[in-house]
C-alpha cells in the first residue's frame, strides 16, 4: 500500500504578503502585488514594473554572518521556510535527522549574485569579488542553506525545470515519502529573477507585458488584450509528511497530497506545442497518479501567464483532458495577481490552493475584463467565488517543454 502524503505547513514571501494570511487576503480580495521596481535603476529598460517583494529586510532575519552566505534567493526560502516548520510545529531535534530532507525548485538561482560579482570584477578588478559568489550563486545553494538550517540529513535536491520546477519539486519530494527514504521533506519553489539581467532577458524574448503605464493590470491571464506574462519574485514553502508520522505526532494536516504528473512537450525551447499534447499527457499523468476520473476535480489552479499562446494552449490542453466536464469546473490564475514567479509559481500556487480548501473560496483571475473568446471556460473573472473545492489541480508548464502537475485534496481519515 502506497504511503500517504500530507501537508502540515506552509510559509510565503510574495508581493502580495509575507504571511499566509496577507497573501491569501490580497488573493480574495482580488488585489495586484504588482508595481515599479524599486529595488534597481529601470531608465534604460523597456519594462519598468514587475511583482517586487517590498518591505523585506533581511537583517531583520538574519545575523551578519549567516547573511554573507544567502543570496537573495535562499533569504527567502529560509524564511518562508520557518514559518511553514512553525506552523507545522516540528521539533527537529525530537525527529531522526536522517528522516528530514530537502527538494527545492527554483529556475535561475543565483543568477543575480553573479550579475553583481561580475560589476565588481569588471569595474574594481577580481580581489573584489566575494569569498562567498560561488555558494551564493549556485542553483543548488539554497537547498543546501536549509538543510543546514535545521541540521537535516535526508535527501537534499535541487530541481531546475523553468517555470515548472516547484512543481516538479514537490511531486519528487512526495515521491521520496512515497518511498520510504525520508518521513518529512521541506519543498516548494524559490526565485529572485526580477534583476537588471532578468528583466532584459524577458523582455528580449518579447514574453512580458509593457504596460508601463498601468502595472496593476498588465497581469490578464485569458484576457482578449493581453500582451505577455508580469516577472515577479517571491517563495513558497511548504512541509510535506508521511501520513502516521504527522498523525503520532499529532501535527494538524492542512491536506493531502494524491496526484503528480510531469512530462516533457518536446517540440521547442520558447514556443509551446500549439494542441497542449505536453500539457494534457502531464495532467491525465496526474489524474491517474490520483486513481481520480476528470470529473471529480472541484477547481484547477491554471499555470495562466499572460502570454498570447500559452493561455491558449493551456485552454485547449484542458479541453482535452476534461472533454465537456471542463465547462462546469472553475479554473482561474493566481497569475494574474502576483505575476508571474517562474521556478518559485508551484510553490506559492498550491498554498493557494490548500487555501482554498481550508477556507472553501476560489480567488478570481483578475483583469479579466475582456476573455479571450479562443479562452472560453470559467475563468472565475475579477470576483473570489465561494464554493468548498475538495479535489483541486494546479498546473505549470515551462521553458523547454517541461510540464508538471499536482492534485490536493481536503483530508479525510
Amino acid at each position: 500500500m502506497r504511503r500517504r502524503v500530507v501537508i502540515t505547513g506552509m510559509g510565503v514571501v510574495t508581493a502580495l504578503g509575507q504571511t499566509l494570511d496577507s497573501y491569501w487576503d490580497s488573493l480574495v480580495e482580488g488585489r495586484s502585488g504588482v508595481g515599479p521596481i524599486t529595488r534597481f535603476a529601470t531608465q534604460d529598460h523597456s519594462v519598468t514594473f514587475g511583482g517586487e517583494v517590498t518591505q523585506f529586510d533581511p537583517h531583520d532575519h538574519f545575523e551578519q554572518d549567516r547573511l554573507n552566505q544567502l543570496h537573495r534567493n535562499a533569504q527567502f526560502a529560509v524564511v518562508a521556510a520557518r514559518a511553514a516548520v512553525r506552523q507545522a510545529g516540528l521539533e527537529p531535534g525530537r525527529i531522526n535527522p536522517n528522516r528530514l530532507g530537502v527538494v527545492i525548485g527554483t529556475g535561475v538561482g543565483g543568477m543575480t549574485e553573479l550579475e553583481t560579482q561580475l560589476t565588481f570584477l569588471r569595474h574594481t578588478g577580481p580581489d573584489r569579488v566575494s569569498p562567498w559568489a560561488f555558494a551564493r550563486s549556485f542553483a543548488g545553494s539554497t537547498a543546501s542553506q536549509l538543510a543546514i538550517e535545521w541540521g537535516w540529513h535526508g535527501p537534499c535536491l535541487t530541481i531546475c525545470t523553468a517555470c515548472a520546477s516547484a512543481t516538479n519539486a514537490i511531486g519528487e519530494a512526495t515521491r521520496q515519502i512515497q518511498a520510504g527514504t525520508a518521513d518529512v521533506i521541506l519543498t516548494g519553489g524559490t526565485e529572485t529573477a526580477l534583476s537588471p539581467l532578468g528583466l532584459a532577458c524577458f523582455a528580449s524574448l518579447w514574453t512580458l507585458s509593457f504596460r508601463n503605464d498601468e502595472p496593476t493590470r498588465a497581469s490578464r491571464p485569458f484576457d482578449r488584450d493581453r500582451d505577455g506574462f508580469v516577472l515577479s519574485e517571491g517563495a513558497g514553502l511548504l512541509v510535506l509528511e508521511e501520513l502516521d508520522h504527522a498523525r503520532n505526532r499529532r501535527a494538524t494536516i492542512l491536506a493531502e497530497l494524491v496526484g503528480y504528473g510531469t512530462s516533457s512537450d518536446a517540440f521547442g525551447f520558447l514556443v509551446p506545442q500549439e494542441q497542449g499534447q505536453g500539457p494534457a499527457q502531464a495532467m491525465r499523468q496526474c489524474l491517474a497518479d490520483a486513481e481520480l476520473p476528470a470529473d471529480a476535480i472541484d477547481y484547477i489552479n491554471a499555470h495562466g501567464t499572460g502570454t498570447v499562446l500559452g493561455d491558449v494552449v493551456e485552454t485547449r490542453a484542458l479541453k482535452a483532458v476534461f472533454g465537456p466536464a471542463i465547462g462546469s469546473i472553475p479554473v482561474s490564475s493566481t497569475k494574474s495577481h502576483l505575476g508571474h514567479l517562474l521556478g518559485a509559481s508551484g510553490g506559492v500556487e498550491l498554498i493557494a490552493c490548500v487555501q482554498a480548501i481550508q477556507h472553501g473560496v476560489i480567488p478570481p483571475t483578475i483583469n479579466l475584463d475582456n476573455p479571450d473568446p479562443r479562452c472560453d471556460l470559467d475563468f472565475v473573472p475579477l470576483v473570489a467565488r465561494a464554493i468548498r473545492p475538495r479535489v483541486v489541480l494546479t498546473n505549470s508548464f515551462g521553458f523547454g517543454g517541461h510540464n508538471a502537475c499536482l492534485i490536493v485534496k481536503k483530508f479525510t481519515d
